[in-house]
């Protein structure tokens, strides 16, 4: 997610970022490795407090591997 987010901020330097629909279309127009991102805008409000049980935490790490150099800043998500 960084180095994508670091590519998205590269691209839109110096952009005037006044509103939503602009950032939504700046973050469209970008591509890393070639591939541009499926963008969305949520409106969705989450509860604070939430947390997983260990089943489902199980679940999600399924997809989830870790640089063993680097192993609580790199992680790759493998969609399922």
């Amino acid at each position: 997610m960084e180095r994508c987010w670091g590519i998205l901020e590269q691209h839109w330097n110096g952009a005037i970022l006044r509103d939503v629909e602009t950032m939504l279309a700046w973050a469209k127009t970008m591509t890393w490795k070639g591939l541009r991102p499926i963008v969305n805008f949520s409106e969705k409000v989450y509860e604070k407090g939430i947390s997983l049980t260990k089943k489902e935490m199980k679940n999600i790490e399924m997809h989830l591997g870790r640089n063993p150099d680097l192993p609580k800043w790199d992680i790759l998500i493998r969609p399922s």
